[in-house]
């Protein structure tokens, strides 16, 4: 039996996400004051993005919990509905930019922390809020993939999806530049017209790698679960 109950992880981990969000938020940041605001930042919307993934995952807990014993056919249509999505958000959304965004983040820190964190914004973001956003988005991913079996959708459409993720945040960062003449982020200041075209390449390939990842550790993690209860439940023989 678990310490501590799933479902009252996912409330705390969704808790965690809106005192972060708030926080940032409530942060007077001249980069929040200008085109796309806190919106032209990956970070920012992988936080928006796991906000809203644990808010469904708490809101399928209350559903299930409300039909249990139901009879209701139409009730449970609406839970699988809710289900379904949720799998969905976890498998194209939660799981790969939640990673990509940890791993890529303090890579690039590690190397060289100007090109995506500036030492100014250590004058706004306090540590804590920072590896809020940057550092345990990993670790909670990996207790909800741990705790639920979530179903990938096919692989060809998760994969068309991450790309079309992928694609229009990519577009949208161009646009950005078109508009204001400003890169969101100062690596792309050192790269030419023809290392962008092969850097924007790269990160999608990336993304859908994790996306791969995700489906691999999912599956290999319930496909054990499931071979320990099987091996419980056979009778032994003397």
């Amino acid at each position: 039996m678990a310490l501590v109950p799933c479902q009252v992880l996912r409330v705390a981990i969704l808790l965690s996400y809106f005192s972060i969000l708030c926080n940032y938020k409530a942060i007077d940041m001249p980069a929040h004051q200008t085109y796309g605001g806190s919106w032209k930042f990956l970070t920012f919307i992988n936080l928006v993005i796991q906000a809203v993934f644990f808010g469904i995952c708490v809101l399928t807990d209350l559903s299930s919990l409300l039909t249990k014993g139901n009879d209701s056919q139409e009730q449970e249509r609406q839970l699988k509905k809710l289900i379904s999505l949720r799998d969905w958000m976890m498998a194209v959304l939660a799981f790969p930019i939640g990673v990509f965004v940890v791993t890529m983040f303090w890579s690039i820190y590690i190397y060289d922390r100007e090109l995506v964190y500036p030492k100014l914004l250590d004058n706004f973001i306090p540590p804590w809020l920072n590896h809020g956003m940057h550092t345990t988005v990993l670790p909670f991913i990996l207790i909800e993939m741990r705790t639920t079996h979530h179903n990938y959708p096919s692989r060809t459409c998760g994969l068309v999806a991450v790309c079309f993720f992928s694609v229009g945040y990519i577009l949208w960062v161009c646009w950005i530049y078109h508009v204001t003449g400003v890169w969101v982020y100062p690596l792309l200041d050192y790269l030419g017209s023809g290392s962008k075209i092969i850097f924007f390449a790269t990160v999608t390939a990336i993304i859908n790698i994790f996306y791969l990842l995700g489906e691999i550790l999912n599956n290999c993690i319930w496909d054990t679960q499931k071979c320990m209860e099987e091996g419980k439940e056979k009778p032994k023989l003397d």
